[in-house]
């Protein structure tokens, strides 16, 4: 059974099979049905891997993660991956955690044409080194980005972010603001690292001493474990401002083990706007990313490089928002 007697028996071109089979949402719901119903008749199996000798394209995209755990990218693959079945691709999600080598590994699948193209969201230090050795490869960075490099990119202000989430914490009050960072290769590290000093030298005050930490990981015990670092050496912030909301609540739990309740005694803010923020006791003040935005734009701006490689894509920053609840 081939897709020109699919074509035939349901009374459509085979390009329509061909949109039909690829999950091409283009093709009217009516037509759809037919094709699908003829399909299911015949018992038709794509031979994909014909196809894809045909056409010299795998339909697969890759997504590198650098941390499966943490529930901020898990919403940027779901816009991902809607984006792509729309369009006829499969998703691939790479493991990137052990660092430049296992990146490595997974762009020698797009050296080989077993992919078309990758979505990076691994630290900018990373890609650094990447895009000195796969600059003709089509990537897209997400999130972690370089506005001078030569690689398409999505994501936020995240300097701009920091500062607007730590002057609302100045202007509830809060005077001496405790800072949760995370791996210094991040840029967003960086950049978040950036707004809350700005913030701090706009309202005249300073980071107050062994207020400012710098965890091994995003995880829920690492925000707590930073939390009781800071209030064994003596010092008791009125406010904490984490680069993340698990570090954010894994804080909110340190600081009650300390006999401290939040807001009333000290403010948190996180940064992300995860599921988990409205689910915690008092909900978690935060900055809100636009995560499956974020995914969506970057599968778009992937796409559209595979269709045209040598079309000038500009970087895109989307918008963050502050989301006022009851942590600070």
């Amino acid at each position: 059974m081939s897709i020109i007697e699919i074509a035939r028996r349901a009374g459509v071109s085979t390009a329509t099979v061909s949109r039909v089979v690829n999950n091409n949402y283009s093709v009217r719901p009516e037509t759809r049905k037919k094709v699908e119903g003829v399909i299911a008749e015949m018992g038709y199996r794509a031979n994909f891997l014909g196809r894809n000798l045909r056409t010299a394209q795998s339909r697969l995209l890759l997504t590198m993660v650098p941390d499966f755990g943490n529930p901020f990218y898990a919403e940027i693959v779901r816009g991902i991956d809607g984006v792509a079945r729309a369009e006829g691709y499969h998703l691939l999600l790479c493991d990137t955690s052990s660092g430049v080598g296992a990146d490595r590994t997974y762009f020698d699948l797009l050296r080989n044409r077993m992919a078309d193209g990758a979505i990076c969201l691994d630290p900018a230090t990373i890609q650094q080194e990447l895009s000195q050795e796969t600059g003709e490869l089509c990537w897209i960075a997400c999130c972690e980005f370089d506005p001078a490099g030569a690689v398409p990119f999505v994501g936020i202000d995240n300097t701009r972010a920091a500062f607007d989430a730590v002057s609302y914490l100045v202007q509830r009050g809060r005077r001496s603001i405790a800072f949760l960072n995370s791996d210094p290769r991040f840029l967003y590290s960086q950049q978040r690292h950036e707004g809350y000093l700005n913030a701090l030298h706009v309202a005249g005050l300073t980071p107050p001493a062994g207020g400012m930490v710098t965890t091994p990981g995003l995880t829920y015990d690492h925000g707590r474990e930073a939390i009781a670092d800071i209030l064994a050496t003596g010092l008791r912030p009125d406010a904490v401002f984490a680069v993340s909301d698990t570090l954010a609540i894994g804080a909110m739990q340190g600081l009650r083990n300390a006999g401290l309740s939040v807001p009333s005694d000290v403010s948190v803010m996180g940064f992300d706007n995860i599921q988990l923020c409205t689910m915690v006791q008092p909900e978690l003040t935060t900055v809100a990313q636009p995560m499956h935005q974020l995914g969506e734009t970057a599968a778009k701006l992937l796409l559209q490089r595979i269709r045209n490689p040598d079309a000038a894509i500009e970087g895109i920053v989307l918008d963050h928002k502050l989301h006022i609840r009851g942590s600070a």
